[in-house]
């Protein structure tokens, strides 16, 4: 069995979420990293390092009551052995969302299969990689199917 990734077809211009939703779905879970991350946007604009986003990032799941996890370590098992090297996922929200953040001009394919693999070494299914570094925030949305 093969996993199936998919991945938005352009960049999304984020906008203030309308209303709030308060479930533990992956989607509900997503809407509120990515008006987090909008409130972090309007605030801080572009310009800065990525890690100055996290900090600010971190501060908004704080606020909002969002369980999180920063700098997750996975390891990278094969076969019958987990290998020396591994993975440091951004964020890891409510156990179920992947979230990488940028803060450069474009986004690159080899950000793209980082999110991937991040999601193949952690079992998780959604993924956000959301960028700072644009005139506008901007992020794709990256899916791994059965």
């Amino acid at each position: 069995m093969s996993n199936e990734y998919i991945i938005n077809e352009s960049w999304t211009e984020v906008k203030e979420p309308e209303q709030k939703y308060f479930s533990d779905s992956a989607n509900d879970i997503t809407y509120k990293i990515i008006g987090a991350c909008f409130d972090v946007y309007n605030e801080l604009g572009r310009g800065f390092a990525e890690v100055v986003y996290k900090d600010a990032i971190e501060y908004e799941f704080k606020k909002r009551a969002i369980f999180f996890e920063r700098e997750k370590k996975y390891n990278i098992k094969y076969k019958d052995t987990v290998l020396s090297h591994y993975y440091f996922a951004d964020f890891i929200v409510e156990n179920k969302v992947i979230l990488e953040i940028k803060a450069q001009q474009g986004v690159i394919e080899s950000h793209f299969k980082q999110v991937i693999n991040y999601l193949a070494v952690s079992n998780s299914s959604i993924g956000l990689l959301i960028n700072f570094g644009e005139t506008s925030l901007k992020y794709k949305r990256i899916v791994l199917t059965n």
